[in-house]
């Protein structure tokens, strides 16, 4: 796991840290003094520590804009004070020490590491220091947290794509439909881009079941979701509805594109015969109902889908293995349906 850490500071704050951090070969270290680099970096390098000079110029603004931002949690910020008003300040007393301890904290700071005047003999100058074993330990603490943060983001995203994730088939499940398909129609609306969606079902699923067993049939869907995977483009996404029930969001595809994808899926599955052993091949078709995103339509996409599955109902009235499109329903006084 490569552990990375950014500085906020100039040279002769970075002169007083510990050689680990200014020599590191076990993590990476980047140095910025610069407030919007700072930002730009951070949101693009992502680091799990970062060491704060607070003499520098932005350094409060950087750690209260850290704090803020949710998505970055994990991110430990340690405050190094050596700013001269506060260092004097803090010999009033334990007091205003943690009175000032608790605002760096307040102010978004993890951690928050004094420095201390170091005086030399003949009084020709004066340098500040701080404690190499506090901060090595506090550099501890902010890897370990970082590491416990993946780990459950790593096993959060294991848990979301089993929530997700039909498990006959390995499509995505309706859940899932349920949340991507907002986010799809947000996005083509906020570029101007078209989408649309595809409902199929499979023809008399039921008697496969009943002639054959439900092991034949979900073999069926399994083979049937492989075929249409293989024959789908890289901007569709393919769910299991429910039952034999299959929802395909098409990106960036308007109504005849939409036609074009679902008159290849029926063709592709009934012109071939599902073959599950030497003994066994079974011809299955399936119907299919298509819709377009309209300025009408509710965010949520449930009116979109409604289309679509009206239009699924009159492939199935018309005689089924076929396409029925709702550009076509809604333009034409009788019921068209789309050649295969």
């Amino acid at each position: 796991m490569n552990m990375s850490i950014m500085i906020f500071g100039k040279n002769n704050f970075i002169a007083t840290l510990p050689d680990q951090i200014r020599y590191a070969t076990a993590f990476s270290v980047e140095i910025i003094d610069n407030l919007n680099q700072a930002v730009s970096r951070i949101q693009m390098m992502l680091p799990d520590i970062i060491l704060v000079q607070a003499s520098l110029d932005g350094s409060i603004e950087l750690c209260s804009w850290l704090n803020d931002q949710t998505k970055l949690s994990w991110i430990y910020c340690i405050l190094f004070e050596d700013r001269r008003q506060q260092l004097t300040d803090r010999n009033k007393g334990w007091h205003r020490e943690l009175e000032m301890s608790a605002t760096a904290l307040k102010q978004g700071a993890d951690a928050y590491i004094w420095y201390f005047i170091a005086e030399k003999r003949d009084y020709s100058f004066t340098e500040l220091t701080a404690n190499h074993g506090l901060i090595l330990a506090q550099l501890t603490v902010g890897f370990r947290k970082t590491q416990k943060y993946r780990e459950l983001i790593r096993r959060n995203d294991m848990l979301s794509a089993i929530a997700l994730a039909d498990s006959l088939t390995e499509l995505n499940n309706r859940r899932a439909l349920e949340w991507d398909l907002p986010r799809q129609i947000k996005k083509a609306r906020s570029q101007k881009t078209c989408m649309s969606l595809i409902i199929l079902d499979v023809d008399h699923f039921k008697k496969v079941n009943d002639t054959h067993g439900h092991l034949v049939g979900d073999r069926i869907l399994q083979l049937l979701c492989k075929r249409l995977q293989h024959n789908l483009r890289s901007q569709d996404t393919a769910f299991r509805y429910g039952g034999e029930e299959f929802v395909i969001l098409l990106a960036n595809s308007n109504d005849e594109e939409a036609v074009v994808v679902a008159r290849r899926l029926n063709r592709v599955v009934s012109d071939e015969p599902f073959s599950l052993s030497n003994k066994l091949t079974i011809n299955i078709t399936i119907s299919l109902g298509t819709a377009s995103l309209e300025a009408e339509d509710d965010d949520e996409g449930v009116s979109l889908l409604h289309r679509a599955d009206q239009c699924l109902l009159q492939a199935k009235t018309a005689g089924r293995n076929r396409v029925i499109a709702s550009n076509y329903l809604c333009h034409v006084p009788h019921l068209k349906a789309v050649s295969s």
